[in-house]
């Protein structure tokens, strides 16, 4: 995926598309000079807000360190404590407004807070559209003479289906092949926390997480696999329990080699 706008900010020695197997010179082979750099493609701590990067052009990662912003995502960000209780108090309004359509009593004991709990566990459950990736990678890339592939299995993800808004949940396993660059492990996990925390496609979702990995790491490979049960197939539907769904996305190495691709499928 091409990104301009977003490439500008890296080293001019960075790799600007996705890796290749082509170079064999190992890390102890390459001055430290040419080796990749860690990108200042995160704005500081502290600095004030830029509009973000056209919205008809979404990037991995933007100015503001936001990853595939929604149309509100910096309103959402930046807005004051008042402002967001104007928020809250506009979507139980409309909570309220679903409870009397489906036939209920919203004045009754049981539902009296139910506005309220509903419209700030949406905005839980959502909360991934404004954290910005400055703030979950807070730091943690580091050059590290490795080249050997890196896995995290089986990381929990929750997330809601944009078509029925009903949950979807399962697990990601990431793995990358860092070019003499790494990141924290708990990055993985979290950054892949951040985008199941939205409105979301499992097969978006998969893709995200692989191409802002590779954004992030210029690595000669990255590889996500997401397996998550869909409760809009569970509890509506065709109403098939048990039915799983697996996607996969494969950048570098772990689309051109398959011995790579095979590697990583049998340890996952």
């Amino acid at each position: 995926m091409e990104n301009t706008s977003t490439r500008e900010l890296l080293p001019s020695n960075a790799k600007t598309g996705p890796a290749s197997s082509a170079s064999t010179t190992t890390a102890m082979d390459s001055p430290a000079s040419t080796r990749p750099q860690t990108p200042s493609i995160f704005p500081p701590p502290g600095a004030p807000l830029k509009l973000a990067l056209e919205a008809t052009a979404p990037h991995p990662v933007d100015l503001n360190g936001l990853s595939w912003p929604s149309i509100g995502a910096e309103q959402r960000r930046s807005e004051s404590a008042e402002e967001r209780e104007t928020r809250l108090a506009k979507m139980s309004g409309a909570v309220r407004t679903l409870l009397e359509c489906i036939g209920e009593d919203p004045d009754r004991e049981g539902l009296l807070k139910t506005p309220e709990r509903y419209a700030k566990a949406l905005m839980f459950l959502t909360k991934g559209y404004d954290e910005s990736m400055n703030d979950l990678i807070n730091g943690a890339l580091f050059d590290e003479d490795h080249e050997e592939m890196v896995i995290v299995r089986d990381i929990d993800v929750f997330s809601l289906c944009e078509h029925h808004l009903v949950p979807f949940c399962g697990k990601v396993s990431i793995g990358y092949i860092p070019n003499r660059r790494v990141l924290g492990l708990s990055k993985l996990a979290r950054i892949a926390e951040m985008f199941s925390r939205r409105l979301q496609l499992q097969e978006r979702l998969t893709k995200q997480i692989a191409v802002a990995l590779d954004e992030i790491l210029q690595p000669q490979g990255v590889a996500v696999l997401v397996e998550a049960s869909h409760q809009c197939m569970v509890m509506r539907g065709v109403q098939k329990p048990g039915s799983k769904t697996i996607t996969s996305f494969m950048l570098g190495r772990f689309r051109t080699d398959p011995k790579t691709r095979e590697e990583f499928l049998s340890l996952v």
